[in-house]
């Protein structure tokens, strides 16, 4: 008996031909956020290349350090809030070395964590000739091999070997002479074209560079404009850039161990909050994680001029140091950009139903369905349904499928167009209050 699929009823043998699909149901989803990225000047690690953190990771093979280490403070305020970090190394340096006999040693990457490197050669206790090759980081062992001659020997996560010939017994060896480069302003220009390769929310710019702090505005309108990428950057007081995609802070915080972080500092937990917040959310009067004061503060009326000026800052409030108020940097508004554009939850909903929207009609849509009526109409259906999902989660209010959506032919045979209204709900963040004594 013939068997299988059918798409019309043509089939010549006789048999049972049987369909089986699912349920009809929305393809897409509201995408997850909370991946951050940021340039920095780092001691270890592969050089001018994305490298993947997530959050509760060990970072001690990736970046040569534990994340609690002083020189990765910044990495670490930004894992307080990101799900996902994307670091970029954007230094390089010199390896440090060293050379037993005929052996030499190399640390893996450059910079000056490759001198806390060590290794040691010693006979090994049950065949005297094998020897065992030990590295040593700040003295702990970090990997241990037993060969006969140097040509056995692999490299690991921490160092390279090379010379050949007979090894010899030496009690650790230090490797010296590993350094940091300095990053110029090209070096953060390779970031943005290998970060823009990358899916991500916000990006971080520690640096109080102005030149820098161009580029990077620039880059990110360009990403939004141009592009349809809707990404933010964080930048260390730029209000100038008076632009929704750009958020400008003002001061840092003093954490509860007596660390002082300035705005530049700061930009890292920014950048992850705001990735981090869901699109129904807003960082207003939100608590810096482990933050006891805000550096420097401010009086009233500063705080006032500040707001409108479109920084974002922290103030103190119960013995923490709080965001102030959820603000980028657009102060310019205009009939078709009005004041709710400067409010970073309003730009959250949008942003996510622009890229949300961009990647459902990417996998699902694009080439695979017809432009025609019944085409269009589940088109529709699966952007009503999106939305239905924004509103269920007071992310939207007050949307109408049948007044606020419409889907259309477009002036050529492989074009729909999608006309769409949409109220962004914003959270509250004044209260008038009035008590009347009797």
């Amino acid at each position: 008996m013939a068997s299988g699929t059918w798409t019309t009823q043509n089939k010549v043998r006789p048999g049972v031909y049987v369909n089986i699909k699912s349920a009809p149901k929305a393809l897409g989803s509201v995408g997850e956020r909370g991946v951050v990225s940021i340039p920095l000047v780092l001691s270890w690690g592969e050089p001018k290349s994305v490298i993947t953190i997530e959050a509760g990771e060990n970072t001690l093979h990736k970046l040569g350090y534990p994340i609690t280490d002083e020189s990765l403070l910044l990495i670490g305020e930004a894992l307080k809030r990101a799900g996902k970090l994307l670091v970029y190394r954007v230094n390089t340096g010199t390896k440090a070395a060293a050379t037993s006999g005929s052996l030499t040693v190399t640390a893996r990457w450059a910079g000056i964590r490759g001198n806390d490197l060590a290794v040691a050669v010693a006979e090994n206790v049950d065949d005297e000739n094998l020897f065992d090759v030990k590295t040593l980081l700040k003295g702990v062992l970090v990997d241990s091999q037993t060969v006969s001659t140097i040509s056995g020997l692999v490299p690991n996560e921490w160092v390279t070997f090379g010379g050949t010939g007979e090894l010899a017994a030496a009690a650790g060896v230090p490797l010296v002479g590993g350094s940091n480069d300095t990053a110029a302003l090209q070096d953060y220009l390779d970031y943005l074209e290998a970060i823009e390769l990358q899916d991500f929310n916000t990006i971080a710019l520690p640096s109080t560079d102005t030149a820098l702090k161009a580029a990077f505005a620039s880059f990110v309108k360009r990403l939004r404009d141009e592009d349809g990428k809707k990404i933010q950057v964080v930048l260390e007081n730029y209000p100038s850039a008076d632009y929704e995609g750009v958020i400008s802070v003002k001061n840092g915080v003093i954490l509860d161990d007596g660390t002082v972080l300035s705005a530049a500092q700061v930009t890292g937990w920014v950048a992850a909050a705001t990735a981090g917040a869901d699109v129904n959310e807003s960082l207003t009067y939100t608590a810096y994680d482990g933050a006891v004061d805000a550096s420097p503060r401010y009086t009233n009326s500063q705080i006032i001029a500040a707001l409108q000026a479109g920084e974002f800052l922290f103030t103190v409030n119960n013995g923490r140091a709080v965001v102030e108020q959820d603000i980028n940097s657009l102060t310019s508004f205009a009939p078709e950009k009005g004041k709710a554009f400067s409010k970073n939850r309003v730009i959250r909903v949008l942003d996510s139903a622009s890229n949300d929207l961009v990647r459902i009609f990417s996998n699902f849509y694009l080439g695979k369905v017809p432009n025609n009526a019944d085409g269009r109409n589940l088109l529709k259906g699966e952007c009503v349904n999106y939305l239905a999902t924004l509103q269920n989660i007071n992310a939207i209010q007050n949307f109408n499928s049948q007044t606020d959506i419409a889907v259309s032919a477009g002036a050529e045979a492989d074009v729909t167009v999608i006309d769409l209204a949409v109220q962004p709900v914003d959270s509250i963040e004044k209260i008038y209050t009035t008590i009347t004594v009797q």
